[in-house]
């Protein structure tokens, strides 16, 4: 049975007729009446969604309210020429608690005084109801020519939605609109609204794991959605995400995907603004223990409230960007647009490299089949992906992810994916970002069952920003730039001795698995020392080199501890560190790790 609306918009409407009718002053009686309604309805959108804690829903809600009362304040001014429509996020139908309203004043032709004064009217209204709007008056003329210069404009035509007056008009808009602009630059638009959120992650960071997220406007973000629903909109014509399906695009599990994904931020979305009482997009830090309480997550298993909700956030984000990935795929194979992330131009004339296609600067398998039939080529296209410096298209990215069930114990065994791995966690070219790749697609957290219990861990503290499988792979880049001389200035000692250390696999390794043990019971660098050894020995390490490694993690603390909580003027301190170390390979393997531990924590921490 379908919910009673919250502000029936006929009544509300016959009762403002009511009271313009009545003696005295009669707009601050209507201000008044809509005063008390929106109020009314606001209260209820809040109990509903306490209730049900269903972002999605409680935004739907709120726009239901805001039509009501935009829609009953426009018939009362009986001005039927004037046709008003909801843009922007007001137009996709979802409303946050104190979100601006993007409204439409659509005209028939040239604005006449009577309509000037009642849209005046219209406004002044709304501002007294305290709204925050966007607002423009236009003919259907006037929104096609801005729309072609303005890219902004014309999303926000894209999602217009009709709310009061004219629907004919609204319709013809909506018509043109689609003939005129739409079908005929598809390709630009796409590039357009990739860029915008290119420049929108840089800004904030360009990394969906930073520990006080944007959750509006940040990386796997809302705003993340939103472009691909944009792009749903205007590539392949759909009025709903579900619509994808049916052309192939989405698979129903990413369909899931995408609504839960949605359904979870706005949630959070609506608990931040609830909480500050006002615009709040980003989850700092003094606010995660009240949302992980009104969340409902408790402690577990090593870790608590917070942090459980913070790694559910951050899974949440990587969907998104997984969903991304998708999208791109499928507009290129179905349009066979040019790629839409740039690569270098050479890279576009090789066919084939290593056994795999070479689409547009990208690799790519030759057939769908292609994982199922070579699993271990899971492994193989990250490794030469790095060596020969190429992207990976997105569509073999998502084929990985629907074939990650084949990384199994097995798997794990073998000597050729063990190889390879050790060849990406050692590269001298760029480790780092084949990591984050095998990362992102779910690869890693599959080979190295341990990093996957770490993968979108949070460390609740104002000391480490990313999370820890972030963490983990930052740090292992840094050695790597260790290693090229990157940090010759911060970085002199750690730069000068590198190349005097024996065994440079066993260092990655051991930077690599240095916090796998984060969010377990008990000390995280024994744990993590367990880790090592089981894991040295899969990867075919001598008995001297898991020992080594073992160590390492055990250890990796001691010369920040010692450092920071010691008295170096003791000569106990230094007699008790020497006895630990025991010899001049150990100190040079735990200095490089320190290093590039706290270097990989923050862009701030790291200080002379």
């Amino acid at each position: 049975m379908a919910k009673r609306p919250i502000l029936e918009r006929d009544a509300l409407a016959a009762e403002l007729a009511r009271i313009g009718e009545g003696p005295g002053d009669t707009r601050a009686a209507l201000l008044d009446h809509l005063k008390q309604e929106l109020g009314r309805g606001r209260e209820e959108v809040e109990r509903r969604f306490m209730a049900a804690a269903n972002g999605a829903h409680a935004a739907a809600d709120n726009c239901a309210v805001m039509d009501a009362v935009i829609a009953a304040l426009h018939d009362y001014c009986g001005v039927k020429s004037i046709t008003i429509v909801a843009v922007g996020g007001y137009g996709r139908g979802e409303l946050a608690p104190f979100s601006d309203i993007d409204l439409l004043f659509l005209l028939g032709g040239k604005p006449t005084p009577r309509i000037k004064k009642h849209v005046e009217f219209m406004l002044y209204m709304l501002w007294d109801l305290g709204l925050k709007l966007g607002q423009a008056t236009r003919s259907i003329e006037q929104c096609l020519a801005d729309a072609r210069s303005d890219m902004t404009i014309r999303t926000g035509l894209l999602e217009a939605r009709w709310v009061a007056g004219d629907g004919e008009k609204f319709e013809t808009l909506r018509r043109r609109f689609t003939q005129e602009l739409v079908m005929e630059t598809g390709d630009a638009f796409v590039r357009a609204k990739l860029d915008e959120r290119n420049v929108r992650h840089r800004k904030l960071g360009d990394s969906r794991y930073v520990l006080e997220p944007n959750i509006k406007d940040g990386k796997g973000g809302l705003r993340d959605l939103h472009t691909l629903f944009w792009i749903a909109k205007y590539v392949y014509r759909v009025s709903e995400i579900a619509d994808l399906v049916g052309r192939d695009v989405l698979a129903p599990e990413e369909l899931r995907k995408f609504v839960k994904a949605n359904s979870f931020l706005w949630t959070l979305r609506f608990h931040l603004h609830y909480i500050a009482n006002r615009p709040e997009e980003r989850l700092t830090f003094d606010v995660q223990p009240e949302m992980a309480a009104r969340m409902r997550y408790s402690e577990r298993a090593g870790l608590n409230a917070v942090e459980r909700f913070m790694k559910h956030y951050f899974l949440v984000a990587k969907d998104v960007g997984d969903l991304t990935r998708i999208f791109c795929a499928a507009i290129e194979a179905e349009h066979q647009a040019s790629p839409l992330f740039s690569i270098p131009r050479w890279a576009a004339l090789r066919r084939e490299v290593d056994g795999f296609a070479v689409e547009r600067g990208r690799l790519m398998v030759r057939a769908d089949d292609a994982f199922a039939a070579d699993p271990i080529d899971m492994l193989r296209i990250f490794q030469v992906a790095d060596t020969r410096g190429l992207d990976i298209h997105p569509k073999a990215l998502r084929l990985i992810t629907q074939n990650l069930k084949r990384i199994n114990g097995p798997f794990r065994k073998t000597e050729e994916a063990n190889r390879l791995f050790m060849e990406i966690l050692t590269s001298r070219r760029d480790p780092e970002t084949a990591l984050k790749r095998m990362n992102e697609a779910g690869v890693l957290g599959r080979f190295i069952p341990d990093f996957g219990r770490i993968v979108a861990q949070v460390q609740h503290d104002m000391y480490h920003v990313y999370t820890v499988d972030e963490h983990t792979i930052r740090a292992v880049g840094v050695l790597a730039g260790i290693e090229r001389g990157d940090y010759a200035e911060t970085l002199p000692l750690a730069t000068g001795i590198i190349h005097e250390v024996l065994s440079r696999r066993v260092l990655y390794l051991a930077v690599f698995l240095h916090d796998v043990a984060k969010g377990r019971d008990g000390d995280h660098s024994e744990l993590g020392a367990v880790v090592a050894g089981k894991l040295g020995q899969r990867l075919g390490f001598s008995a001297e080199e898991v020992e080594q490694a073992a160590w390492l993690v055990r250890h990796h603390l001691l010369f920040s501890y010692t450092a920071f909580r010691r008295d170096l003027d003791d000569v106990k301190t230094v007699e008790d560190f020497v006895a630990e170390v025991q010899s001049q390979e150990r100190l040079r393997l735990l200095l490089v790790l320190t290093a590039a531990d706290i270097r990989a924590v923050g862009p701030n921490v790291w200080t002379g």
